[in-house]
């Protein structure tokens, strides 16, 4: 295997194993294990995980995979500006359907608020599509930086080792969607932008109101 193959391979993996579907369901595992909320039931949050995981992951993957095939695209074609806003939608949608379930279940505010800047986040990327196409990979990991500065403050730790892993890997992420020439320098730092606005003020209203 070549040089150039083997860092391709490796783009590829960073991709799939950091896809922003992921993201959330990452920060609420941290949530639970590293704040106050480890106090809850096991049973419980094991409950609330897969309710996410449902609806953010397996739900929407299968959506639009099935979308794919309808249309007879390839993961790469299906990236395209203008064929990406079904994927969103379909993913706004269960998002949606998550939020408001937790809302009849009554579970823990904390666990809405991350999947609602989430949502935030996802709804941006697909107004700025319109015009231009951002990485929603780079937005996820920047939602995930908003949201462990905001729960630093909220549950009082030092976010500082979190930070320096969540940065480097913005940065191998960024560089791996880059490689895959799937966006640009300017896509892939507007898409950590984004991420990372709406999630720190996102979260911050959504814990204030």
């Amino acid at each position: 295997m070549t040089r150039e193959k083997s860092i391709i391979y490796a783009a590829r993996a960073m991709s799939i194993v950091f896809t922003p579907f992921y993201l959330p369901l990452l920060g609420l595992a941290v949530l639970f294990t590293f704040s106050y909320l480890n106090m809850l039931a096991l049973s419980y949050r094991l409950q609330v995980l897969l309710l996410v995981y449902f609806f953010t992951i397996l739900l929407p993957t299968f959506l639009i995979h099935l979308y794919r095939r309808s249309q007879g695209w390839t993961l790469i074609e299906l990236g395209q500006k203008r064929r990406r806003m079904v994927p969103y939608a379909i993913s706004i949608l269960c998002y949606l359907t998550c939020i408001w379930l937790m809302q009849r279940l009554h579970i823990y505010h904390f666990v809405p608020s991350i999947l609602m800047a989430a949502l935030l986040i996802q709804m941006v990327c697909a107004l700025i599509n319109v015009w231009w196409k951002v990485s929603t990979h780079m937005a996820g990991i920047g939602g995930v930086t908003g949201a462990l500065i905001i729960f630093s403050e909220l549950f009082s730790f030092n976010p500082v080792w979190w930070l320096c892993l969540v940065l480097i890997l913005a940065g191998v992420l960024g560089t791996s969607r880059m490689i895959l020439r799937q966006h640009s320098l300017p896509q892939v730092v507007c898409g950590y932008a984004v991420g990372l606005v709406c999630s720190f003020f996102g979260i911050i209203y959504l814990n204030t109101i």
